[in-house]
């Protein structure tokens, strides 16, 4: 990685400079939302309900009313006139099935974990001990957890009142009958055709926790004339929004504060249903109040991600060539809807055709309430999904079609030179090169050396047998343009908001709605703003997170910060600029027309003559020679509204070594080659794809979310929900090439959940291939060892699986599928 050259002056664009921000978070000099001390301010504490579904026959608060610090006591009854519902964001069909989700439950119960009480006390630890002495009487009522029961007649109802279990159910086809692009016509003609195959595998994406660093916690303060509400979300301007809605407060008496957040992954992007019990107490109350959740409640009540079953067919002519893909998707909504529920799979239906030329699809998705947890968006919201799902098959129908998996995906690939192309879903992806990242990943990846060991030591049979696995992906990032949105029927646009502030010192302010929550924002968009308008790094403030500060935005997720968030900076600068030019013209006793800007300088054409934009800024400011007809201020602010979303790709390439005798799987090589179009900072975007990684990894060996018949949770703790920790990972192999993106003036696109995409199926097909010689062709995730070890029981060795020549002749056979090795092509150098 290069170093900035403080000398030279280089150019700060793909410089890895160190992050502003991480002095104070590393050095704990930072505030987070529970280092939040307010005078006279009280502490919340929640009851749970144990019990997953039923009926709430009585609550008794009288002991916990008397507990010692005590300050009140409410129960859902007691506050269900004002408390309203929390909303749903993403109704994906016209007649979606939207129950009525309350922050505290009246009446009736619907998942472990839903609140029943509030308690409120002088400290947190008398708020807890009070809510111990909560009675509450339950009755109990049927348990709906398994989706595929949840859909069939005589199941009993999560809600009664919607008469179904399904929420919606969401359709796309590429086709009509007749057309060319129907898919059932594709698997029927492959059904006949003695030359073409068809396969069919489902596929359980298990739930998984989000697991941020810094649990919920919120504090509110009702005093004065304007609520003002620090939280740590990931979203202050849609809940401040939302709060005003849900609450019926006036917008402009809101104030909503997203200080230092530690981390999010998609699980604080909701107005929770503690953030407005803790403003409907902290206004009863007349005082500041704090609720901070504890790591079992976040495990237990915060939103869950993933949770599908996914069946996939998939025909292909013998020669490799995809013909149709057709996918069935069930997906858990859990007991109510969040922010974008309903949308998170909706997201990958657009997804599965990944890099494929796939000529027709089908995409047809059934949500379904249970009584659990509701889930939404977790790093990479529906396209992980996706791309497990795509990947897992062409790594099946290669090994049916005894073919190295390679090839098979460079057959049915887009070209480099077929760019910009549209896919069967009718996106248009804009720039892309999977030739090149996939041969640079199979260079430093030896994929040729550890075939050459795969088969020496299967013939051997070693009791350490070898798998490779791969994974190929693009994704949609950079959630918006607004109307691409609006024709999903999702509530919100997908622009963002900048503004630019020149100060007399030369320093700049700049404001945006992209809120940080560990992703580097400070540091990059200091270096845009450096390089456009020519002024020092370290004279670039970012100033974000705050709605009386920033007074407009639409938050971080989606890989949206720098795609969108990025270029709503750039376009603000350049309005100081022209802002600036007529002042400098004036200053300089030129034509407007004859002022150039370079590097922070404004110049009269063919003259060494010039001012900088600093000198330009304190002159405004003071205004004593100052052009007529012209404001004293060169301060700018934009919106952009991108025309389309970007598209990351990249090659992901695993080793994994499996111990027959106890199944315990080791990762023994990572290699990941990402094309995130021009890269601001190389360090910050290498940091992003190791935390990617490490979670979609995470999904394959180790996390699952898990529920016994009762639908209690049994996961609730790091105990059991085992989370990985930096002992558990691998070292990664990563690189990245790069084809610019034309959707935006940077050439930018979104990294943040490429990493977390590619690596799931990377791993299992990499698990799979170590278990091709038992005859397996699939593992339940996550791939612990006794699963491992019990689905090789019983089952015979074949060492001949993946015997082969390759194709010089060299050796002795390499692929794990028994295919000559993958052919290389080099045409697609970096475009």
């Amino acid at each position: 990685m290069t170093a900035v050259d403080e000398t030279t002056g280089a150019k700060e664009f793909g410089q890895s400079r160190r992050r502003k921000e991480d002095a104070r978070l590393i050095t704990g000099r930072t505030k987070w939302t529970d280092n939040i001390v307010l005078p006279g301010m009280a502490h919340l504490a929640m009851v749970r309900s144990p019990v997953a579904s039923g009926t709430i026959a009585s609550i008794d608060v009288a002991d916990a009313k008397t507990s010692p610090g005590v300050l009140g006591v409410w129960t859902g009854a007691d506050l269900d006139a004002e408390q309203g519902d929390l909303p749903c964001a993403w109704a994906v069909t016209p007649d979606m099935k939207h129950p009525r989700r309350p922050a505290v439950a009246a009446g009736r119960v619907k998942f472990a974990g839903e609140i029943v009480a509030v308690i409120a006390a002088r400290s947190a630890a008398e708020a807890r001990d009070a809510a111990d002495k909560v009675i509450v009487d339950y009755d109990d009522l049927p348990v709906v957890l398994d989706m595929n029961e949840a859909i069939k007649e005589g199941t009993p109802l999560v809600h009664e009142e919607l008469g179904t279990n399904v929420n919606a159910t969401w359709i796309f086809d590429s086709g009509e009958a007749g057309t060319g692009g129907n898919v059932d016509e594709a698997i029927a003609a492959a059904h006949a055709d003695p030359d073409s195959l068809v396969i069919e595998r489902t596929f359980r994406q298990q739930r998984l926790v989000p697991a941020f660093m810094e649990p919920r916690s919120t504090v509110v303060d009702p005093t004065g004339e304007q609520l003002t509400v620090w939280s740590a979300t990931q979203v202050p301007h849609i809940a401040r929004f939302l709060l005003a809605v849900v609450l019926g407060i006036s917008e402009s008496k809101v104030r909503f504060i997203a200080p230092d957040v530690g981390g999010g992954f998609g699980g604080k992007i909701h107005l929770s249903p503690e953030e407005v019990a803790t403003v409907l107490i902290a206004r009863k109350l007349g005082k500041p109040v704090k609720y901070t959740e504890t790591r079992s409640e976040s495990i237990q009540s915060a939103h869950h991600g993933r949770d599908q079953i996914q069946k996939i067919t998939l025909s292909a002519k013998k020669d490799g060539t995809v013909t149709g893909l057709k996918v069935d998707l069930l997906a858990d909504m859990g007991a109510y809807l969040g922010l974008v529920t309903p949308g998170v799979p909706i997201l990958g239906a657009f997804m599965y055709n990944a890099i494929y030329k796939i000529p027709a699809y089908q995409f047809k998705c059934v949500n379904v309430f249970t009584n659990k947890v509701l889930t939404d968006a977790y790093r990479g919201a529906g396209r992980p999904e996706a791309t497990y799902a795509i990947e897992r098959m062409m790594d099946t129908l290669a090994n049916e079609l005894g073919v190295d998996p390679l090839a098979l995906r460079e057959k049915n690939w887009i070209k480099h030179e077929e760019f910009p192309f549209t896919s069967v879903c009718g996106l248009t992806y804009d720039s892309g090169n999977y030739e090149a990242a996939t041969s640079r990943a199979v260079e430093l990846f030896d994929y040729e050396g550890l075939r050459r060991e795969q088969a020496e030591r299967r013939a051997r049979k070693d009791p350490i047998q070898l798998g490779i696995g791969i994974s190929t992906f693009t994704e949609m990032c950079g959630l918006a343009p607004s109307r691409v949105l609006g024709s999903l029927n999702y509530g919100a646009g997908g622009w963002e908001y900048s503004a630019i502030r020149m100060l007399p010192t030369g320093k700049v302010e700049v404001l945006t709605g992209a809120s940080a929550h560990g992703q580097g924002h400070e540091t990059a968009f200091s270096q845009i703003v450096a390089d456009q308008l020519g002024v020092p790094f370290e004279d670039v403030e970012i100033l974000h997170g705050d709605t009386q500060i920033t007074h407009k935005g639409l938050d971080t997720y989606g890989s949206r910060s720098l795609v969108v968030g990025g270029i709503a900076i750039v376009k603000a600068a350049e309005k100081v600029i022209e802002k600036a030019k007529p002042i400098a013209a004036h200053l300089l006793e030129a034509n407007v027309a004859d002022i150039e800007f370079d590097s922070g300088k404004f110049s009269v054409a063919g003259t060494d003559k010039g001012v900088t934009i600093q000198e330009v800024a304190l002159a405004t400011f003071a205004a004593h020679n100052y052009p007529e007809g012209i404001e004293p201020s060169i301060d700018a602010d934009a919106t952009f509204d991108p025309e389309n979303f970007s598209y990351p790709h990249g090659t992901h390439l695993c080793a994994t070594e499996i111990d027959t005798e106890t199944g315990k799987v080791t990762i023994r090589k990572y290699v990941c080659v990402d094309d995130i179009g021009t890269v601001v900072n190389p360090l910050i975007a290498e940091g992003q794809v190791h935390g990617g990684l490490a979670q979609g990894i995470a999904q394959a060996l180790w996390e699952e979310a898990r529920h016994d018949e009762s639908g209690t949770l049994t996961t609730a703790t790091f105990v059991d929900y085992t989370l990985p920790t930096a002992a558990d990972m691998p070292f990664f192999t990563t690189d990245m090439t790069e084809t610019a993106s034309t959707s935006n003036p940077l050439g930018v696109k979104g990294v943040g959940e490429a990493g977390t995409i590619a690596s799931t199926p990377a791993v299992i097909n990499a698990v799979v291939d170590a278990l091709r010689p038992w005859g397996i062709d699939d593992i339940q995730m996550p791939t612990t060892a006794q699963r491992v070890w019990k689905a090789i029981q019983g089952k015979e060795f074949d060492a001949s699986v993946g015997a082969k020549d390759t194709r010089d002749g060299s050796h002795e056979a390499a692929p794990g599928n028994g295919a000559p090795l993958w052919s290389g092509n080099e045409s697609g150098g970096a475009q």
